[in-house]
Protein backbone atom coordinates (compact mmCIF):
# COMPACT_ATOMS: atom_id res chain seq x y z
CA UNK A 1 0.00 0.00 0.00
CA UNK A 2 1.37 3.41 -1.01
CA UNK A 3 0.73 6.74 0.65
CA UNK A 4 -2.58 6.88 2.46
CA UNK A 5 -4.85 9.75 1.41
CA UNK A 6 -7.00 11.23 4.19
CA UNK A 7 -10.17 13.14 3.32
CA UNK A 8 -12.08 15.14 5.93
CA UNK A 9 -15.74 15.89 5.25
CA UNK A 10 -17.21 18.47 7.65
CA UNK A 11 -20.26 20.71 7.81
CA UNK A 12 -23.20 21.50 10.05
CA UNK A 13 -25.52 18.89 11.51
CA UNK A 14 -27.96 17.90 8.77
CA UNK A 15 -25.88 19.41 5.96
CA UNK A 16 -25.51 16.11 4.10
CA UNK A 17 -22.02 15.07 5.26
CA UNK A 18 -22.95 11.44 5.77
CA UNK A 19 -24.63 11.16 2.37
CA UNK A 20 -21.60 12.64 0.62
CA UNK A 21 -19.25 10.46 2.66
CA UNK A 22 -21.15 7.30 1.79
CA UNK A 23 -21.29 8.14 -1.91
CA UNK A 24 -17.58 8.94 -2.08
CA UNK A 25 -16.74 5.76 -0.17
CA UNK A 26 -18.93 3.67 -2.48
CA UNK A 27 -17.11 5.10 -5.50
CA UNK A 28 -13.72 4.22 -4.00
CA UNK A 29 -14.63 0.78 -2.62
CA UNK A 30 -13.20 -1.57 -1.60
CA UNK A 31 -9.92 0.19 -0.76
CA UNK A 32 -11.43 2.83 1.52
CA UNK A 33 -12.05 3.18 5.27
CA UNK A 34 -14.66 5.46 6.82
CA UNK A 35 -14.51 6.92 10.33
CA UNK A 36 -17.15 9.17 11.88
CA UNK A 37 -16.22 11.69 14.54
CA UNK A 38 -19.54 10.93 16.27
CA UNK A 39 -18.20 7.49 17.20
CA UNK A 40 -15.76 9.30 19.48
CA UNK A 41 -18.31 11.04 21.69
CA UNK A 42 -17.05 10.73 25.23
CA UNK A 43 -18.50 8.00 27.45
CA UNK A 44 -20.74 9.12 30.32
CA UNK A 45 -21.52 5.83 32.04
CA UNK A 46 -21.51 7.59 35.41
CA UNK A 47 -24.51 9.75 34.50
CA UNK A 48 -28.21 8.95 34.39
CA UNK A 49 -30.08 9.08 31.09
CA UNK A 50 -31.72 12.36 32.08
CA UNK A 51 -28.35 13.87 32.94
CA UNK A 52 -26.91 12.76 29.61
CA UNK A 53 -29.78 14.36 27.69
CA UNK A 54 -28.79 17.72 29.15
CA UNK A 55 -25.20 17.62 27.92
CA UNK A 56 -23.92 19.82 25.11
CA UNK A 57 -23.00 17.42 22.29
CA UNK A 58 -22.01 20.09 19.79
CA UNK A 59 -18.94 21.60 21.46
CA UNK A 60 -15.36 20.37 20.88
CA UNK A 61 -15.02 19.00 24.43
CA UNK A 62 -17.87 16.53 23.86
CA UNK A 63 -15.57 14.46 21.63
CA UNK A 64 -12.56 12.34 22.53
CA UNK A 65 -10.78 13.82 19.53
CA UNK A 66 -7.37 12.93 20.92
CA UNK A 67 -8.29 9.24 20.51
CA UNK A 68 -9.41 9.83 16.91
CA UNK A 69 -6.08 11.54 16.17
CA UNK A 70 -4.26 8.58 17.71
CA UNK A 71 -6.31 6.09 15.69
CA UNK A 72 -5.69 7.95 12.44
CA UNK A 73 -1.96 7.96 13.12
CA UNK A 74 -2.07 4.18 13.66
CA UNK A 75 -4.03 3.64 10.44
CA UNK A 76 -1.49 5.76 8.56
CA UNK A 77 1.18 3.36 9.82
CA UNK A 78 -0.75 0.47 8.25
CA UNK A 79 -2.22 -0.98 11.45
CA UNK A 80 -5.91 -1.58 12.28
CA UNK A 81 -7.72 0.17 15.13
CA UNK A 82 -10.71 -0.60 17.33
CA UNK A 83 -13.14 2.28 16.80
CA UNK A 84 -15.63 3.00 19.61
CA UNK A 85 -19.37 2.97 18.90
CA UNK A 86 -21.97 5.39 20.17
CA UNK A 87 -25.69 4.84 20.79
CA UNK A 88 -27.66 8.02 20.10
CA UNK A 89 -30.83 6.57 21.62
CA UNK A 90 -29.23 6.41 25.08
CA UNK A 91 -26.74 9.28 24.62
CA UNK A 92 -23.75 7.15 25.56
CA UNK A 93 -20.86 5.16 24.18
CA UNK A 94 -21.39 1.42 24.08
CA UNK A 95 -18.97 -1.33 25.13
CA UNK A 96 -18.68 -2.53 21.53
CA UNK A 97 -15.95 -1.56 19.08
CA UNK A 98 -15.65 -1.84 15.30
CA UNK A 99 -12.39 -2.85 13.64
CA UNK A 100 -11.24 -0.29 11.08
CA UNK A 101 -8.60 -1.69 8.76
CA UNK A 102 -5.98 0.30 6.86
CA UNK A 103 -6.86 1.44 3.34
CA UNK A 104 -5.42 3.64 0.62
CA UNK A 105 -8.11 6.24 1.29
CA UNK A 106 -9.50 7.15 4.70
CA UNK A 107 -12.60 9.33 4.84
CA UNK A 108 -13.31 11.05 8.16
CA UNK A 109 -16.69 12.72 8.70
CA UNK A 110 -18.00 15.05 11.41
CA UNK A 111 -19.20 18.53 12.27
CA UNK A 112 -16.06 19.68 14.10
CA UNK A 113 -13.23 18.03 12.17
CA UNK A 114 -11.63 21.29 11.07
CA UNK A 115 -11.87 22.92 14.50
CA UNK A 116 -9.03 20.75 15.84
CA UNK A 117 -5.53 21.64 14.55
CA UNK A 118 -4.05 18.18 15.23
CA UNK A 119 -6.86 16.53 13.28
CA UNK A 120 -6.63 19.03 10.42
CA UNK A 121 -2.91 18.35 10.12
CA UNK A 122 -3.57 14.70 9.24
CA UNK A 123 -5.88 15.52 6.32
CA UNK A 124 -4.81 15.74 2.69
CA UNK A 125 -8.13 17.16 1.50
CA UNK A 126 -10.67 19.07 3.60
CA UNK A 127 -14.24 19.33 2.29
CA UNK A 128 -16.99 21.43 3.87
CA UNK A 129 -20.63 20.63 3.02
CA UNK A 130 -22.56 23.89 3.12
CA UNK A 131 -26.34 23.99 3.63
CA UNK A 132 -28.74 26.65 4.84
CA UNK A 133 -29.99 26.57 8.43
CA UNK A 134 -33.52 25.75 7.26
CA UNK A 135 -32.34 22.71 5.31
CA UNK A 136 -30.15 21.50 8.18
CA UNK A 137 -32.82 21.67 10.91
CA UNK A 138 -35.41 19.91 8.73
CA UNK A 139 -32.99 17.10 7.89
CA UNK A 140 -31.93 16.79 11.52
CA UNK A 141 -35.54 16.65 12.66
CA UNK A 142 -36.39 13.86 10.20
CA UNK A 143 -33.24 11.88 11.02
CA UNK A 144 -33.39 12.13 14.81
CA UNK A 145 -37.06 11.20 15.05
CA UNK A 146 -36.85 8.36 12.54
CA UNK A 147 -33.40 6.90 13.29
CA UNK A 148 -32.49 7.96 16.82
CA UNK A 149 -35.75 7.58 18.73
CA UNK A 150 -36.06 11.27 19.63
CA UNK A 151 -39.23 13.30 20.07
CA UNK A 152 -39.86 16.35 17.90
CA UNK A 153 -39.82 18.55 21.01
CA UNK A 154 -36.45 17.25 22.19
CA UNK A 155 -34.87 17.76 18.75
CA UNK A 156 -36.12 21.35 18.54
CA UNK A 157 -35.01 22.10 22.11
CA UNK A 158 -31.55 20.67 21.49
CA UNK A 159 -31.24 22.61 18.25
CA UNK A 160 -32.11 25.93 19.88
CA UNK A 161 -30.05 25.48 23.06
CA UNK A 162 -26.83 23.89 21.75
CA UNK A 163 -26.81 22.93 18.05
CA UNK A 164 -27.39 26.38 16.57
CA UNK A 165 -25.15 28.37 18.96
CA UNK A 166 -22.32 25.81 18.67
CA UNK A 167 -22.66 25.83 14.88
CA UNK A 168 -22.21 29.59 14.89
CA UNK A 169 -19.33 29.45 17.38
CA UNK A 170 -17.33 26.50 16.01
CA UNK A 171 -18.65 24.84 12.85
CA UNK A 172 -19.23 27.83 10.58
CA UNK A 173 -15.89 29.49 11.45
CA UNK A 174 -14.04 26.23 10.64
CA UNK A 175 -15.22 26.49 7.04
CA UNK A 176 -12.25 28.77 6.33
CA UNK A 177 -9.93 25.77 6.60
CA UNK A 178 -11.69 23.86 3.81
CA UNK A 179 -9.95 23.16 0.53
CA UNK A 180 -13.30 22.63 -1.15
CA UNK A 181 -16.80 23.83 -0.24
CA UNK A 182 -19.75 21.79 -1.52
CA UNK A 183 -23.09 23.63 -1.51
CA UNK A 184 -26.08 21.35 -1.18
CA UNK A 185 -29.69 21.90 -2.17
CA UNK A 186 -32.72 20.54 -0.35
CA UNK A 187 -32.43 17.19 -2.13
CA UNK A 188 -28.80 16.62 -1.19
CA UNK A 189 -27.83 15.65 -4.74
CA UNK A 190 -24.07 15.18 -4.70
CA UNK A 191 -23.50 13.56 -8.10
CA UNK A 192 -21.14 16.20 -9.48
CA UNK A 193 -19.42 16.74 -6.12
CA UNK A 194 -18.72 13.02 -5.80
CA UNK A 195 -17.15 12.93 -9.26
CA UNK A 196 -14.96 15.95 -8.48
CA UNK A 197 -13.85 14.51 -5.15
CA UNK A 198 -13.10 11.04 -6.50
CA UNK A 199 -11.10 12.54 -9.40
CA UNK A 200 -9.06 14.70 -7.01
CA UNK A 201 -8.38 11.77 -4.67
CA UNK A 202 -7.36 9.42 -7.45
CA UNK A 203 -5.16 12.06 -9.10
CA UNK A 204 -3.20 12.75 -5.89
CA UNK A 205 -2.71 9.20 -4.63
Amino acid sequence: MGKVFVVGIAGGSGSGKTTLTNEVAASLAPDVAVITHDSYYRAHHDMTYDERTQLNYDCPDSYETELLVQHLAILLQGEPVECPTYDFAIHDRTDQTVTIRPASVIVVEGILLFENPALRALMDLKVFVDASADVRILRRLQRDVRERGRSIESVIDQYLTTVRPMHEAYVEPSKRYADLIVPTDGEGNFGEAVRVLVDRIQARQ
